[in-house]
């Protein structure tokens, strides 16, 4: 019970970003629809190339079959032990834990060998029911249940999920929560039990399972949790191409925020671009003057945005050297009137939040 529940805790610790969420603009990215967070009704199929080297485990059940002697044949299914203990007339469990059918047929015709000259057995697996399904969720398309019949890594699930959303943030969680049934070589320490002090996760980065890493593809296990982490939101207002809310990437600067909204237009004041940000008590909110123009000509160091952060890009007054221009063009053509009361435009008419 202590185990579950500390599992229980860590889930829900990495599911609280999606959950709960302070109040935002209503510029926010459109959140995906209910449809595509919906889970599947049962566990997702894979196919079962490979399958042919299953390795049994308790709760599977076997049909053995014993030419000529109906009365020895059964169904039987692997004990919490790991054995065959139902065999008809064996005293003897025979062990099937991580063992295939074909290791398993020849311990079942050695031991009714003492019964039976020479007797043809065959051993089929009806049922395989001791691996718990792998779960996805987050930003994915599908989440779902993945039964685990056979080996499976990282890439295969994120296809069998329909691949990652808009709002993956960049970083893949796997919580293991049972240990490895049948460890190879140098994985024994894998097969400890999970307890409150060896529960075991893994942080995977989205570019690099992209790239074709080795070490960002691993196996997946039986009863893992594997969460495809949200972005937090960060909004773009003012004097930009396209004001709107996008979602935050791993070390995203100023310079590429800006350019995912169309950066800054001709009249915008680059050289005083605040930053509205939380203070990490997340009540109050501090402001940050930038120098986009010091920062374009390598004056200064890029600006690395945070979650919620509110990027405001001024717009130039009328008669400033960069818009002087623009306000005589106006005025000599009769519309300075005009330029006069658009040049003002309210952040409120191009973001409402």
């Amino acid at each position: 019970m202590t185990k579950r529940l500390s599992l229980a805790a860590i889930l829900l610790s990495l599911a609280l970003p999606m959950w709960v969420r302070p109040q935002e603009p209503q510029s926010a990215p459109p959140a995906p629809s209910q449809d595509s967070y919906r889970p599947s009704a049962g566990p997702a199929s894979v196919d079962n190339q490979g399958i042919r080297n299953y390795l049994l485990g308790p709760g599977d059940v076997v049909d053995v079959r014993v030419f000529g002697q109906s009365d020895l044949s059964s169904m039987a299914e692997v004990d919490s032990d790991g054995n065959l203990s139902s065999l008809p007339f064996l005293e003897r469990p025979i062990p099937a834990r991580c063992r295939t059918e074909k290791a398993l047929q020849k311990d079942i015709a050695a031991a009714y060998a003492k019964y039976i000259k020479n007797p043809q057995v065959s051993v089929r697996i009806s049922e395989r029911k001791s691996r718990y399904p792998a779960n996805v969720f987050g930003a994915v398309r599908q989440p779902t249940r993945v039964q685990m019949q056979r080996q499976i890594r990282l890439n295969e699930l994120m296809v069998v999920s329909g691949g990652f959303t808009e709002r993956a943030s960049g970083t893949i969680q796997i919580v293991h929560t049972e240990p490895l049934m049948c460890p190879q070589p140098g994985e024994e320490a894998e097969a400890a039990p999970i307890s409150d002090d060896n529960i075991s996760m893994q942080i995977v980065k989205l570019a690099d399972l992209k790239a074709g890493k080795a070490a960002a593809n691993p196996v997946i296990r039986p009863g893992d949790y594997v969460m495809v982490t949200e972005a937090e939101p960060v909004y773009i207002m003012g004097s930009v191409v396209s004001p709107q809310g996008i979602y935050l990437r791993d070390q995203l600067t100023l310079t590429a925020a800006l350019a995912m909204v169309g950066g800054p237009r001709k009249e915008a004041k680059v050289g005083s671009i605040k930053i509205r940000r939380k203070k990490p008590s997340g009540v109050d909110w501090e402001t940050i003057v930038v120098d986009y123009g010091a920062i374009k000509n390598n004056k200064k160091p890029d600006v690395f945005l945070q979650a919620y952060d509110m990027v405001e890009v001024p717009e130039a007054g009328i008669f400033s050297s960069g818009r002087i221009t623009q306000t005589l063009v106006g005025a000599l053509s009769g519309g300075l009137g005009n330029v006069m009361s658009t040049g003002g435009a309210s952040l409120a008419n191009r973001v409402v939040y």
